[in-house]
């Protein structure tokens, strides 16, 4: 489904079905170098059991156009603005790395809209690396490989013949990287999620339920660094699977039934 969001054609997949006002909506955010896709199975099943989905490529990721976001909080102002053009006036929020930065600064923004906010592999601070920051920058490609490394835990089931998580990442980050020809959305979004510094002050203006869903095995934010801000949100949620960053990927049920339980 097309939006025009800031001027811009915006694209959310909504698992095949149209918005209706009489359902909740649930909002899923991607982060750096992904695409709605990364949320395809949580989407879907949430779209066919009662709610409205909007998973959204974010500005300058492939189907959505317009710049991508230089900040958190130019993000944030767009999923605020992604409400408004969809006719939203609350919905939980899903977000997964940058975009779990992203769905908690929209959550202090505006407090009123967000009725749930999930943090998926998430950190305060997301630091990150020289080496990933200026790589991205200068060699894409190599660090798009690092990336995919540290990405994926050895916890990874097997899924059948011929398909290969980290594989399957690698093509999506490469094409993600192409869709763009006017910015590097890779380090714009690395260099988002390193300068963001609101995260505290942002947690003490959520009014909604939060919860902390992190992969045990998670290199790029390892669940010890979301502790300080789990600690800081009284009566939050935290929830720990057997995966690496890409929950999604790796340990899909499990992420499924923690947002399941989580906002039903």
């Amino acid at each position: 489904m097309q939006f025009d969001v800031q001027g811009h054609a915006t694209y959310c997949y909504t698992g095949g079905k149209p918005l209706d006002p009489a359902k909740p909506t649930v909002v899923f955010i991607h982060g750096v170098l992904n695409d709605h896709s990364v949320w395809i199975l949580q989407s879907r099943w949430f779209a066919n059991h009662g709610w409205n989905v909007l998973a959204v490529d974010l500005p300058g990721h492939c189907r959505s156009a317009g710049p991508p976001p230089a900040s958190v909080e130019d993000a944030a102002a767009f999923i605020v603005a992604l409400l408004d053009a969809a006719g939203v006036a609350k919905a939980a929020l899903v977000g997964h790395s940058f975009g779990s930065l992203i769905a908690l600064e929209t959550a202090a923004r505006a407090p009123e809209r967000v009725t749930h906010l999930a943090l998926v592999g998430t950190a305060y601070p997301m630091t990150v690396s020289p080496a990933l920051l200026d790589g991205a920058l200068d060699d894409p490609q190599r660090t798009i490989a690092m990336v995919s490394t540290f990405s994926h835990s050895m916890l990874a089931p097997p899924l059948g013949p011929g398909v290969w998580l980290a594989g399957s990442s690698r093509a999506l980050m490469r094409r993600v990287l192409a869709s763009n020809t006017d910015a590097n959305v890779f380090h714009i979004g690395f260099k988002a999620c390193n300068d963001y510094a609101n995260g505290e002050q942002a947690l003490a203006k959520v009014r909604c339920p939060v919860l902390f869903l992190l992969g045990e095995a998670d290199q790029m934010t390892p669940p010890r660094a979301a502790r300080s801000l789990a600690q800081k949100a009284p009566g939050a949620k935290v929830v720990t699977v057997k995966a690496g960053h890409a929950l999604m990927s790796e340990a899909p049920d499990a992420v499924l039934f923690a947002l399941r339980d989580f906002l039903e």
